[in-house]
């Protein structure tokens, strides 16, 4: 019986790719495995620690940006949602969320998380970003 010779790119392709758990460790991990790093070293040959501070600003610089992104995050949808609110008794044509034209009047804003959609008086949504046109209803 003849065996099969393995190709390496197809035997690659089906490995799953490595788990890094560093990016799982919060910056209160960390801290703890420096300090039991630098509870354990010997007095006479100590470790460098400039190396693991470096690394907690790294972390602590991560955790910062993503924490500025998510307010961002917030101030947009809030921005969005203000903006929407003004539409309201305008007219609008745009699209749904399954790109169906439509057009009508304005009659609420709804929020659900981060998305922000026009409700519209026939009952139709349509998100803020798909509003093509706006215009004042005739009294």
């Amino acid at each position: 019986m003849t065996q099969i010779p393995s190709n390496p790119v197809v035997d690659s392709a089906l490995r799953p790719p490595p788990v890094n758990r560093f990016s799982e460790m919060s910056s209160e991990d960390f801290l703890r495995i420096i300090f039991t790093e630098l509870s354990n070293q010997d007095p006479f040959e100590p470790n460098d620690s400039s190396a693991l501070l470096d690394q907690l600003n790294s972390i602590r610089s991560i955790e910062s940006d993503i924490q500025l992104i998510d307010q961002l995050k917030s101030l947009v949808t809030d921005n969005q949602f203000a903006w929407a609110a003004n539409l309201i008794g305008k007219h609008i044509t745009g699209l749904t969320t399954t790109n169906d034209p439509v057009a009508g009047n304005v009659v609420s804003v709804v929020r659900q998380g981060e998305d922000v959609s026009l409700e519209l008086d026939n009952g139709w949504f349509v998100p803020i970003g798909s509003v093509q046109t706006v215009t004042e209803v005739a009294p």
